[in-house]
């Protein structure tokens, strides 16, 4: 069985024990998180949301929330003397799946 997710803006496919990275969910580690935002469900039988799945959620405990690796920005004008370096770093939540009811 699995089901699509959304969160922070991006869709996940996922299946029971799966362990994803998400957008920061701002929730402590080992707690439970619900996503009630469910688009679809497959296995036996495939179900589709207009725009979520009614009833549908799933379930999942956090492992850990931490930032990711620091990416580089560089911005460059020829001719001009203009160069811009700047450095990002996002937050994310690691989240493994426990189960998908619906």
């Amino acid at each position: 069985m699995f089901a699509v997710i959304e969160t922070g803006g991006k869709q996940y496919k996922v299946s029971e024990g799966d362990v994803i990275f998400v957008e920061k969910l701002g929730v402590e580690d080992g707690a439970e998180f619900t996503f009630d935002k469910v688009l679809a469900i497959g296995g036996d039988s495939f179900k589709v949301g207009a725009p979520y799945v009614e009833g549908a959620s799933v379930t999942a405990t956090v492992v850990k929330s931490g930032r990711g690796k620091k990416i580089y920005v560089f911005k460059y004008k020829s001719k001009k003397n203009e160069k811009k370096k700047i450095g990002h770093r996002q937050d994310y939540t690691k989240v493994e799946i426990k189960s998908i009811v619906g």
